[in-house]
């Protein structure tokens, strides 16, 4: 089993490229949802991104001359994980950004390893629960708590988007353990495991979004910002970026990857604040930084002697590969 210590390639140079197109895309995709809900129910904004990214990655399928998976048990659990990672809080970070700003729904995504490990360890024991996790637990959401300002009083309809982006981090922290422990080793390659994923969510979008939302608005009635939104957060956001990941993995290890977690919001800030103008208070991004060492604390960064961290960690892929772009 392949480790942090011993990736393909010891050069920066091979895999940093890519980890900083990731942290870019990923970063963004909180702007993107933030434009395209303006004119476009969330339900069918997810709809959008979702047909875009499962097109993406079918034609990657068809370049590389790879098939969708055969087996009946592996789609079966592909509707769980459709539902939990990527129909359920696509739609909730849609939800929640009509009534917050971009750059808080970005900081609720970085939360999700806090809800993830605590389920992986004590519902699917899938991960060992240590002290140094709890400890990175309670750090991590002592800073929620900054992030929501509970001395000021909590209220409202930006608590209401605040609870739907945070939502969608349980619906992610869910998912994770659940994929890693009856998706992960199953015969075909993560990006056709990513394709069936997105087709199942494609389907149950085509099924909810009618019923829920109503008629999908007519495309020639909508914007140009918003069709390259949709567009952005399916070809880059859902599929590009996932083939990205796989090649930062391969060439650097699995924590590494997992890195891009701390850069995430940081993108999300910056292009929340410079492109769309939003504002912060100051305890937001104080809380953020709390958040993320907490996290920190939970992995094992700050640890003098770090363990090794194996490829297929549901603390690691699992929640690169899959679940980060919002």
């Amino acid at each position: 089993m392949q480790t942090e210590t011993a990736p393909d390639t010891p050069g920066a140079r091979a895999w940093l490229p890519g980890f900083l197109a990731l942290a870019a895309i990923w970063g963004t995709s909180f702007l993107f949802i933030k434009v395209g809900v303006r004119e476009l129910p969330p339900l069918w904004l997810t709809f959008g991104r979702v047909a875009a990214g499962a097109l993406t990655l079918l034609v990657i399928l068809a370049l590389t001359r790879d098939r969708l998976p055969r087996d009946g048990r592996l789609w079966a659990h592909l509707i769980v994980v459709a539902a939990l990672g990527v129909t359920l809080p696509f739609t909730f970070f849609g939800y929640g950004e009509q009534r917050v700003s971009s750059v808080l729904a970005g900081i609720w995504n970085a939360a999700t390893p806090l809800v993830a490990l605590p389920l992986a360890a004590l519902v699917f024991r899938t991960e060992l629960f240590t002290r140094r996790r709890a400890a990175g637990i309670a750090i991590g959401f002592a800073g929620v708590l900054v992030v929501l300002g509970v001395w000021r009083g909590v209220g409202g309809t930006e608590l209401t988007g605040q609870l739907l982006c945070f939502a969608a981090a349980m619906c992610y922290a869910v998912a994770i353990p659940y994929q890693k422990k009856f998706v992960a080793g199953r015969a075909g390659s993560g990006v056709a495991i990513a394709a069936a994923q997105l087709l199942v969510a494609l389907a149950q979008l085509a099924v909810a979004a009618p019923l829920i939302a109503g008629a999908p608005p007519r495309p020639a009635g909508l914007s140009a910002d918003v069709v390259l939104s949709v567009l952005a957060l399916g070809a880059l956001g859902t599929g590009l970026a996932f083939v990205l990941n796989f090649r930062v993995i391969r060439l650097a290890g699995a924590s590494t990857s997992a890195s891009v977690t701390y850069l995430m919001p940081l993108v999300a800030t910056v292009v929340g604040v410079t492109v769309l103008g939003e504002h912060l208070r100051w305890y937001q991004p104080v809380g953020a930084l709390i958040v993320l060492a907490g996290v920190a604390t939970s992995q094992g960064v700050f640890s003098r002697r770090r363990a090794a961290v194996p490829a297929d960690s549901a603390t690691a892929r699992d929640l690169t590969t899959t679940l980060k772009s919002g």
